[in-house]
């Protein structure tokens, strides 16, 4: 475990020490604008949108942050390119605590700018390894649906993506904007890839109603909901989510940006009700270079906005791997191993009242 051989660590060491696993990360959204300005130079294309690095991920709205993200899709070009921004944000992942990722990717944009699926593919896996061997984060890939494109387009999405199986594939997602873009007309393609044996995950309720959450899980057969803000607005889908114990992926520095929950410090704050109606939550950066921010810094967040006690992180950090796609046998390992290191974190924790030192049942899922 890291060296926490002090009698008391303050609780910005406690969230970094933190065993973790990151659910909810978008590669694209993760790579740093230094590098983004590098691979677009690279490629010839033009930078004027980005003076300098300190300002080149600045943007007023959810347009201005589509166009950065399109940007970036654009300067992401050859195997080296995707090899570079995988390893790049696990290293960055590592840094934070994470010692296991799934993580999104959007191949579409790829697709539509001439990268064929198997040089994605084939520079994204050897970031992976490469980021196994180097810094000891195991991480697993998520291809996912731009739900703006139609069900049509989502179907020949899957088929590049059964066509071409890595074992580093475990499922697929669906992300880009709910408006108007509801669940439900792609529940076949999510069907097919059931059947195929991947995972299934849906980006619901972010900035949609509380009908996407439930016909993610009911439609679609998701097994977690990423975001899932607005369940708070359902107080029958909220009561039916905690008693099926559905895993929810939030990212408590996007609900800053893109939601109308902005202020991390309300009690109305949708993580905050979600959490005192005991649902199941990870927490996650979602697209961490794009908000400036790392899985170490959400954490914190928890604890200094949305009042979570250390107990409460290291509960989430466990739903992290109850959430996850690992094989069982690794999964119930893992918890062990990491409630044992839990305990001896909260043991140490500067300020914690006596009743928080300890896991007592935590580890016992």
């Amino acid at each position: 475990m890291p060296n926490v051989q002090q009698s008391s660590i303050e609780i910005e060491q406690f969230v970094k020490a933190l065993p973790k696993a990151e659910l909810h990360l978008h590669l694209e959204g993760a790579v740093s604008a230094p590098t983004a300005i590098d691979l677009a130079r690279k490629h010839g294309l033009a930078t004027r949108d980005f003076e300098d690095a300190s300002k080149a991920f600045h943007f007023p709205d959810l347009g201005a942050f589509l166009r950065a993200y399109d940007v970036i899709c654009r300067s992401i070009v050859d195997a080296e390119d995707f090899h570079r921004v995988t390893y790049e944000t696990l290293a960055r992942c590592a840094a934070s605590g994470a010692r296991y990722v799934e993580f999104f990717f959007s191949p579409q944009p790829h697709l539509d700018n001439g990268v064929a699926y198997a040089t994605m593919l084939d520079g994204i896996t050897a970031g992976m390894r490469d980021a196994e061997r180097d810094l000891r984060v195991h991480s697993r890939l998520i291809p996912a649906i731009n739900r703006e494109l139609g069900p049509a387009i989502a179907m020949k999405f899957l088929d590049f993506v059964l066509s071409d199986r890595r074992e580093e594939v475990i499922g697929i997602g669906l992300d880009y904007d709910e408006a108007g873009h509801p669940p439900g007309p792609y529940a076949e393609v999510y069907r097919r890839a059931k059947n195929a044996g991947l995972h299934l995950t849906a980006h619901a309720g972010e900035n949609g109603p509380p009908e996407n959450v439930s016909a993610s899980l009911d439609a679609l057969g998701c097994e977690r909901i990423d975001h899932g803000y607005h369940v708070v607005d359902d107080p029958a889908l909220l009561s039916a989510c905690r008693e099926r114990a559905t895993i929810f992926t939030v990212c408590p520095t996007t609900t800053t940006h893109t939601t109308t929950f902005r202020d991390l410090a309300s009690p109305e704050h949708a993580i905050r009700r979600m959490s005192a109606a005991g649902l199941q939550l990870v927490i996650n950066t979602d697209d961490p270079a794009l908000f400036r921010t790392d899985l170490a810094k959400e954490y914190l967040l928890a604890s200094q906005k949305l009042g979570f006690a250390p107990r409460q992180l290291g509960e989430i950090a466990l739903n992290s791997l109850r959430g996850s796609w690992l094989d069982e046998g690794t999964k119930r390992r893992w918890i062990s191993e990491w409630s044992s290191e839990i305990n001896r974190l909260l043991s140490n924790v500067a300020g914690s009242p006596p009743g928080e030192s300890g896991m007592n049942a935590l580890g016992q899922a």
